[in-house]
C-alpha cells in the first residue's frame, strides 16, 4: 500500500449545532452544507499518528491518566496555523469564545508549538506550528 496524504477527517458529534460553532464560527473553517457540513477546500494534511491515551494524556495533564472529567478522546486533529504567535493569540481566541483550554500553547522538545482545546464531543484540537511543515 502506498498511502501518500490523508483525504479527509470527519468528527462524529452528538451536537451539531456546538461543532458548527466550533468548527465554522470559532476556528472559521469553510464549511457548507446543513445536515453534513463539508468542504473540499482545505489544503492535505501533512502527519497522521496513532496516539495512545497515556500520550494524550501526558501532553495535554503532564500525568499518564486520562482526567475523569473530562470526555475521553475518541481522536486528535490539529490545524498548522502561521506562526508560534498565531497559535499564542488562536488560543486567546478559543478561550474568548468559550472553550476551556487544556494547555496554552507551548514549544515541545521536539519544535512544534502548539495549544489545545476539546470539542463537546471529547475529539482534541490542537492549533499549531511546526517550522518543518513551512
Amino acid at each position: 500500500m502506498d498511502v501518500r496524504f490523508v483525504a479527509g477527517f470527519a468528527p462524529i458529534v452528538e451536537d451539531l449545532g456546538a461543532a458548527r460553532r466550533l468548527y465554522v464560527a470559532d476556528l472559521g473553517l469553510p464549511l457548507q452544507g446543513d445536515d453534513y457540513p463539508q468542504t473540499d477546500d482545505l489544503e492535505g494534511i501533512r502527519h497522521f499518528g496513532v496516539w495512545t491515551l497515556e500520550g494524550a494524556a501526558v501532553a495535554c495533564f503532564g500525568r499518564e491518566e486520562w482526567p475523569s472529567d473530562r470526555p475521553q478522546p475518541q481522536g486528535t486533529i490539529e490545524f498548522e496555523l502561521a506562526s508560534p504567535e498565531a497559535v499564542a493569540e488562536g488560543a486567546v481566541e478559543m478561550e474568548a469564545a468559550g472553550h476551556t483550554l487544556l494547555h496554552g500553547a507551548r514549544e515541545e522538545p521536539w519544535g512544534q508549538t502548539v495549544a489545545r482545546v476539546q470539542s463537546p464531543d471529547g475529539l482534541l484540537i490542537g492549533l499549531s506550528y511546526a517550522p518543518w511543515m513551512h
